[in-house]
């Protein structure tokens, strides 16, 4: 998982120690992502399946999209499809991900970039590996992270931001055990470059080890611990968790995550991915890649992709569009 990182971690800014009687969130349930497939045929493990849609507001679906070695002709991605009513967070660790849509964004991302896409009102969008990595195969691994929006800002414009890697903040516990990429949000001053709409905090965190990273967290968000790799535990009980599992914690003012001394063979550290936002505490109608607050709604969203509302498919193929990243 190579991400951003840094050569050396103690020259990091550094979270500050709790001080004592702070309340460290507990474990309020521990669930194992199941597999799937998505798009063409890449595969996903569903980090939300089975979670209480209450305690994920304002987060509503989340994928671990592989981690998985391709082969020449193997990559895949997505067809065009419409979206409306929430926010799409493409973070791709490795391998290089083209994205385009019909409101005039798109890009390339790879190895720690993130694509932030507001659907809004809506738009179609695509997501394809670029040619060249179709023909040479390699690894491919990413998250993608829907954040819904508030009823005022579901029939925004849409808009799209794209975050590189060199963007990201980052820092470190206060034994520099364990690298905090800030994607979004803050941690205890290490700020992330994405904008949000709906109030929330993104951290990839790689923790060595044996260590432990303890994270001040806003008292008003939720918060989420997912797994990418490695075996540890969550909350002031170090509850066990490990590799694709979903930690929701309760009520506190930080989350702490630790690494076991021992680990996989093929990761030598714990990777987590830690989400916090202010819930949105509104009704959601949700139907495919339509998330708003009325069946009504969802109707409409369906009436107006299907009488090309939502946009047109370019002629021109993305990559001549946006260029693409060759290695």
């Amino acid at each position: 998982m190579p991400a951003v990182t840094a050569p050396d971690w103690t020259v990091l800014p550094r979270t500050v120690a709790p001080r004592p009687g702070t309340e460290d969130r507990g474990v309020v349930s521990v669930t194992t992502a199941p597999q799937g497939y998505e798009g063409e045929g890449f595969p996903v493990r569903r980090a939300f399946a089975g979670v209480d849609p209450r305690l994920l507001d304002p987060f509503i679906h989340l994928d671990q999209m592989g981690e998985v070695e391709y082969a020449p002709g193997e990559p895949k991605g997505t067809p065009w499809h419409p979206h409306r009513g929430f926010e799409t967070v493409t973070y791709m660790i490795d391998g290089v991900m083209d994205h385009q849509d019909t409101h005039g964004g798109g890009g390339s991302i790879t190895d720690g970039d993130t694509q932030w896409m507001t659907a809004g009102s809506g738009l179609l969008h695509i997501e394809t590996p670029p040619e060249w990595l179709v023909s040479s195969g390699g690894l491919f691994h990413g998250l993608q992270l829907w954040v819904n929006l508030p009823k005022a800002d579901k029939w925004l414009p849409p808009h799209y931001q794209d975050l590189r890697a060199s963007e990201v903040g980052l820092g470190t516990s206060p034994d520099a055990g364990a690298l905090i990429r800030v994607i979004a949000g803050d941690v205890d001053g290490i700020t992330g470059p994405g904008s949000t709409r709906t109030p929330m905090t993104m951290v990839h965190a790689t923790v060595s080890p044996g260590a432990e990273v303890v994270l001040p967290w806003r008292t008003d968000f939720n918060a989420l611990v997912y797994v990418m790799s490695g075996d540890g535990y969550a909350g002031h009980e170090r509850r066990p968790i490990r590799t694709g599992q979903l930690a929701v914690l309760g009520h506190g003012e930080t989350v702490t995550v630790g690494a076991d001394s021992r680990q996989e063979a093929r990761h030598s550290a714990l990777e987590v991915v830690v989400l916090g936002g202010l819930p949105i505490r509104e009704p959601i109608a949700w139907a495919g890649p339509f998330v708003m607050n009325t069946k009504a709604e969802v109707m409409q969203a369906f009436e107006d992709f299907q009488k090309g509302r939502l946009g047109t498919i370019p002629t021109v193929p993305h990559a001549d569009v946006h260029g693409s990243l060759e290695p």
